[in-house]
């Protein structure tokens, strides 16, 4: 089992990764910038931000794994990106770096378009999307030692839409999942067990991929 650091821990994301990982017998950490009024039993709340990355370090030291799950909207936009480079230079060395993304960054077909450049991605949505496509830009472009993963959600992902776990997703490689109809969606929880999958059987060291239905 692994020690894992989940950063954002209590977001959408966050703390459906933060439940499938302590149901799964990992030791848990969840970091958020407030402890939750109600917390999962056997999981490790952390008052921390990504805005102190030497406190956030010293908070999280001895974690194997530190998954990244602040999406780059609100206060966090423009800061996420810089923020998310200096923790990947403190951390010690040999913990492995998690990241969700947004779809915006994901291939529509082998060889592109992403799906960011398409007429039909809301405009507003943007800074955000461009800001995770940063961060993976960073990552691939970054120390070959560090071992990483980046996660784009289906388009369909989000707290406005949450569907249930069923246990089952598709990995797209760098192209966004689609069912039949063309539609791209994955609940938190199943995009939960495909991060935690991820940890328990890597399968994409210093590597980008897509889950969906």
């Amino acid at each position: 089992m692994s020690r894992i650091a989940v950063i954002g821990g209590t977001g959408y994301a966050g703390s459906h990764i933060v439940n499938e990982a302590v149901n799964r017998g990992h030791t848990v950490l969840s970091v958020a910038r407030t402890a939750p009024a109600e917390r999962v039993a056997g999981v490790t709340y952390i008052e921390g931000t990504l805005l102190d990355v030497p406190g956030l370090v010293a908070e999280i030291q001895g974690a194997e794994v530190v998954i990244v799950t602040v999406p780059a909207r609100g206060a966090m936009l423009g800061l996420l990106r810089p923020a998310v480079a200096e923790l990947v230079a403190t951390l010690q060395p040999g913990t492995r770096i998690g990241v969700i993304g947004g779809a915006g960054g994901s291939l529509v077909a082998p060889g592109g378009p992403r799906v960011i450049d398409l007429p039909s991605f809301t405009e507003e949505y943007k800074p955000e999307a461009l800001e995770a496509i940063g961060i993976l830009e960073d990552l691939q472009a970054g120390d070959p030692s560090v071992d990483w993963f980046y996660v784009h959600p289906a388009g369909g992902f989000g707290v406005w839409n949450p569907g249930e776990r069923t246990g089952d997703y598709r990995d797209g490689g760098e192209v966004i999942v689609t069912d039949a109809a063309g539609d791209s969606f994955i609940s938190g929880a199943d995009l939960a067990v495909a991060v935690i999958d991820e940890v328990e059987s890597p399968k994409h060291s210093r590597e980008r991929f897509t889950v969906g239905y």
